[in-house]
């Protein structure tokens, strides 16, 4: 099972940097994901910048969010 996260910080080279409730920390790469209409509102970097963590997710808002399974999974470690 997938850890949740528990901290992120959004980078302004379009990364997302979490941690996991496990300690372990993954860097993810946005840019390939701009491109998608779900996520081209995070282009504006002041709503790149917003990301948070809600229920063990990373979230911007009520319709954008990306799961800890793929943060995990694809992310880079640190």
């Amino acid at each position: 099972m997938t850890p949740d996260v528990i901290k992120v910080l959004a980078t302004p080279d379009y990364a997302i940097v979490a941690e996991f409730e496990t300690g372990e920390v993954r860097r993810f790469d946005m840019r390939p994901y701009l491109d998608f209409p779900a996520f081209a509102p995070l282009k504006e970097p002041g709503m790149f910048m917003r990301a948070h963590v809600r229920h063990g997710a990373v979230v911007w808002n009520e319709e954008i969010d990306l799961s800890p399974d793929t943060l995990y999974l694809r992310g880079q470690g640190e």
